[in-house]
């Protein structure tokens, strides 16, 4: 299988990893009255529109930060297949009916597709996430949210006050339960399918 070529595009995933504010107004100018557009056009506001394009733009960031997302495609049908995508979600949720979809508006691009839906997939993920580690008790969330910031178990422990063996013990634990509450979640089956 041959290496996919990064697009020049990957400037606009660039300049959101280092909060560039000239490649943000750029996306804002070029790419987001298309989105508002289309939410409009379908059963939105223009507030709506803004929500998606955060939420969008945040999973777009979170993903290269942690993934290294690699853009192969030009952003605006990535960014918009991915808006796109998330407003049919929101609609869909709402009504609890089947949304169709206008594909004409879609890129025909199968690496726009395929790197869009991996896209959503990550969102998916990270909200399923944030959904079961809220649900942890106040212990395990502050254990964690230390262990994240803070890479030493050594500190974590002296950050918290209790031993550096209590420490590692609960994370284990905490991870477990985490674990657990994400698996036994049916949103879980349904993104691992």
């Amino acid at each position: 299988m041959s290496e996919k070529k990064i697009h020049k595009d990957q400037k606009y995933i660039d300049g959101l990893l280092q909060n560039n504010s000239f490649i943000i107004q750029s996306i804002y100018d070029k790419y987001v009255p298309k989105v508002v557009n289309y939410i409009k056009q379908n059963s939105g506001s223009a507030d709506e529109a803004q929500d998606v394009i955060q939420e969008t733009l945040i999973t777009i960031y979170n993903q290269a930060s942690q993934k290294k997302l690699q853009l192969t495609c030009p952003f605006d049908a990535y960014f918009f297949l991915l808006c796109k995508r998330k407003w049919l979600n929101e609609l869909k949720k709402s009504s609890n009916k089947e949304v169709t979809i206008n594909e004409e508006v879609l890129s025909k691009d199968d690496g726009t597709q395929e790197l869009a839906f991996e896209t959503s997939v990550f969102g998916e993920k990270q909200a399923l996430f944030s959904e079961m580690f809220n649900n942890l008790g106040k212990a395990c969330k502050d254990l964690l949210t230390a262990t994240f910031k803070i890479k030493s178990m050594e500190e974590v422990a002296k950050s918290l006050g209790v031993t550096y063996a209590y420490a590692r013990k609960k994370k284990s634990l905490c991870i477990g339960k985490l674990t657990e509450l994400v698996q036994g979640s049916p949103k879980f089956n349904q993104l691992n399918s």
